[in-house]
Parts: structure tokens; sequence; C-alpha cells
């Protein structure tokens, strides 16, 4: 209870940002739901301090709907068996279609937002996957410590008048002076009292200093993770983090398959991104993801690894590389992708990527991008004709995947066309309501030769999209950037 009260005492001071979970410095989720009818794009912001208020918004589309209420609660264990009351969420007035709300998360994990919508064509019920992990340590305003300090000071010096006049003169008889013996008791009770609230405040201060130390602790970080290279051979070793029962942990043998695959490795080139690989390294011992690399451009690496934990806990984990001139590697595996492009300082890359094999990947591309507005990003796939693509396939069970990079380093998201969920999460947070395990994967195609993916940048600045579709047995991947407001 200590933990959890400072915890929401301290939701009150300014925030120090800090890097999210599922995806290094994005920790918004974004998701396109088709609820029956029903489709729903879910914008969930979670809150920087657990417990703390995550904020909904929903945009509505397809059958109209009449009422829409939101539940938080976890995706596995016992509490998710046991949801509380919904929250009805509210309809803008100026726009009947999107509605707002706010949930409690009390506790860090992966949570979901279960949607319950109502409307001409039904009853229909999903739930949207959700990371809740403390990112920040919260200090307090100084104008706000100040204001604070001169009350309790003011506290401090009434309950002292106080004690003074209850051994004072509130004993005397009307009209009575007070004797030398009553005048010692007053003192000696007033300087007791202050002594002892002197003794209050500062084991006050003290139990408050080892909270936050203890809620610092429980700030989180990735899981710590090395890279090793041997020839071409690749060696990622993650420590574990399963730690004490209050502050929780992560396991590094407890990885759910995502898209059939246990990680989802992004390497690409630093500092001017003109090269990135998504791969797939195999478990071979707990701890251990190994795999021979393909043959890269030399140079130094950052290595971005999504996985998922049983829990639904999705992390990114960090490590770095550098390839030596001359290595020679491998082939990429039927599931892995590459793309070169012309190096960021070179200048903004054309909407329009030419591809090797002579088809060419189009961005239909935002007059303005600005951070923190969730946003529907498209890309049209064209053969050697310049005709939209006839023989696109699903990729990793999906008509495509997208990593959104800021050029600094500092924001990292691998998304899908069904949102930035994990879809490993999206399959747990809706066992309990029936979706079967293969219900969000593709069928085979051919599909459509365009894929849309729903994001919001967190911060301004520049970034790199990189974005895989598949024709035939061919995967591309078209590199573009966004300057981002």
């Amino acid at each position: 209870m200590k933990a959890r009260l400072t915890a929401l005492l301290l939701i009150f001071f300014a925030i120090v940002p800090a890097a999210s979970a599922a995806h290094v410095g994005s920790k918004d989720v974004f998701e396109t739901v088709h609820a029956g009818p029903y489709t729903l794009f879910v914008t969930v912001r979670p809150p920087n301090v657990i417990p703390g208020v995550a904020t909904v918004e929903v945009r509505s589309t397809g059958a109209a709907i009449t009422s829409l209420k939101v539940t938080p609660l976890p995706v596995t264990g016992e509490a998710s068996k046991h949801p509380p009351a919904a929250d009805v969420m509210e309809a803008s007035s100026a726009d009947p279609a999107f509605y707002t709300g706010a949930v409690w998360m009390m506790a860090g994990g992966t949570w979901q937002c279960r949607f319950d919508i109502d409307g001409a064509a039904g009853h229909q019920q999903e739930s949207v996957p959700v990371v809740a992990v403390p990112l920040a340590v919260l200090t307090m305003d100084k104008g706000m410590g100040a204001v604070l300090g001169i009350m309790g000071l003011f506290l401090v010096l009434s309950m002292a008048g106080i004690v003074a006049a209850s051994v004072g003169e509130a004993r005397l008889q009307p009209g009575a002076e007070p004797t030398a013996g009553m005048r010692r008791l007053r003192t000696v009770a007033t300087a007791g009292s202050v002594v002892l609230m002197v003794l209050a405040v500062v084991g006050g201060a003290h139990w408050w200093n080892v909270e936050a130390a203890g809620y610092s602790e429980n700030i989180f970080k990735p899981a710590p993770t090395t890279a090793t290279l041997t020839g071409d051979q690749l060696d990622l070793q993650v420590k574990s983090l399963y730690v004490d029962a209050r502050r929780g942990g992560r396991k590094n043998d407890d990885y759910l398959p995502d898209h059939g695959h246990l990680m989802h490795l992004y390497a690409i080139r630093q500092p001017e991104m003109d090269a990135a690989f998504h791969l797939h390294p195999e478990l071979v011992a707990p701890g251990d993801f190994r795999m021979r690399l393909p043959a890269m451009p030399a140079g130094h690496y950052k290595l971005y690894g999504d996985v998922v934990h049983a829990s639904g806990f999705p992390e990114t984990l960090l490590a770095a590389v550098d390839i030596p001139e001359g290595m020679q590697g491998g082939g990429l595996g039927s599931e892995d992708a590459k793309g070169l492009a012309a190096p960021v300082s070179a200048g903004q890359l054309s909407t329009a990527c030419k591809l090797p094999d002579g088809y060419t990947m189009v961005w239909d591309k935002p007059s303005d991008i600005t951070a923190g507005v969730a946003s529907s990003f498209r890309f049209l796939l064209l053969d050697a004709s310049g005709a939209p693509a006839k023989d696109v396939q699903p990729y990793l069970g999906m008509a495509g995947h997208a990593a959104f990079v800021k050029t600094d380093g500092t924001v990292f998201a691998h998304t899908h066309p069904e949102g930035s969920a994990a879809m490993a999460d999206v399959m747990l947070a809706n066992e309990s309501i029936g979706m079967g395990p293969m219900a969000t994967m593709m069928p085979e195609g051919p599909l459509p030769p365009e894929v849309s993916f729903p994001y919001g940048f967190p911060t301004a600045g520049r970034y790199r999209i990189f974005v895989q579709m598949k024709h035939g047995s061919t995967v591309e991947t078209g590199i573009f950037d966004a300057p981002v407001k």
C-alpha cells in the first residue's frame, strides 16, 4: 500500500521522460480493430507512472455505434478473469464518431483495453493489448514545494500553539492568572510537541525517500543484451531480469512465437541508416539467440530485437555489432529482408523507392506530419511496368511490416497493418472472448498492392521508415524519410 500511495502522490508532479518497453521511445498504442461490422481506430496513451491513468481515443467507421465502453484488465493471471465495471466513453459533440475515455492501470505488466461495442448491428467485443510500465520518476515542482513547506511550517506552529493553550490557559478558571508551575508545564509541553512533530516530519521524509528509491528501481529497463560476432555467426546473449515478487521481472526463456518467430531482429547501419535488415535468430539455449548473418555492408549496426514473454509482455532488446570488411555471410532466409538506401546525410529520400528487381514502392505521404497525432501511412507496390502489383503475398502473415526509426536512435517501433501491438499480445488479449489462434493472420494471396500502418510519431525530428512487402517469393524493403513537426 505504501508503494501504491507513493506512486499515486507522484502523479501530481512534473514528468521526467524515459524509454518505453515494447518499442524504444514510442509507448503509445495504435491499433485498428475489426469487430464484426464495426471498425475502430484506437489510440491508447499509457501513463508514465504506475498506478496511473491511460487516455483512450477511438474513431469509429463502418456500422453506426450507439454505445462504446472500455474496461482495463490484465491480459493474463487471475485478475484477467474478474474485470471491473466498464467505463463509458464519451462521443465528441463536434464529431460523433470520435470517442474519448480514461482508464486506471494499477500495476505494471501487459494490460488490455476491452471494448464493448453496441449499435444497429448488435453487440461486439474486442480487446487491444497495452503495455503499462513505470517509465519515470517524478519530481516536485519547486513552487509547489515552497507552498507545501510553508503550509507544513504553519501546521507545526499551529499544533504547538494548541498544545501550549491546552496545558496553559485552557486549565485556568475565569479571571485567574497562570502560576509559575503552569508556565513551566506549558513551556515543556510546547517544546516536547515541537520535538515530536519534527521527529514525525523527519521520519516521514525518510519513509518517503525509501519508497521513492524503491520506485526508481522499478523503472523499466530493457533486459541487458550483448552481441558477439564470430566470423559471420551472431550470438545475442540476453540476461534474465527475474527479480523479487514486488518488482516482478522478465525471464530469458519464456518467449512466445510472434508471426512464427521468437525474435524479430532489425539491424540498421549507423549513423547513416543506409542499410537495414529484418532477421530472425533462433533460440538455442535460455537467453541465447544465434544465427548466421547474411552478407552485409561493413559498419556499425544498432540491433533492435522484438520478443514477447509468456505473460504477453513485449520487449525490444537493444544491442550493437560491428560488421567487418569482407564478411562473406550466408544468404537471406526466405522470411528475412534487406534494404539499401542513400545515406541520411544525402538529404530527404523520394516518396518513390526503386527496388532491386524493378518494382517500385510508393508512399502516399501526408502534406504535414505532426508529433503526437495518430495517422495512417499508406504504401503502394508497383510492378516493373508501373502498374499496381498483382502478385502480392502475405509477409509473415500480414500484408506488410514497417519499422519507424528516428535518425538519432531514440525511437524504434516495429508495426503492422493492424497496429503497433505484437500479434502474440493481440491473440492473448482476445483469447477469452473467442478469437482463434490464427484469426489475425492473412490468408495466402494474392493481396491488394497497398498496405497502411496506423502510427503516431512520439516526438518531432527526422525519421526513416522501413517497409517490407512481399510479391511472389521476393520480400522487398522500401525506405522513406519522414520529417515530423
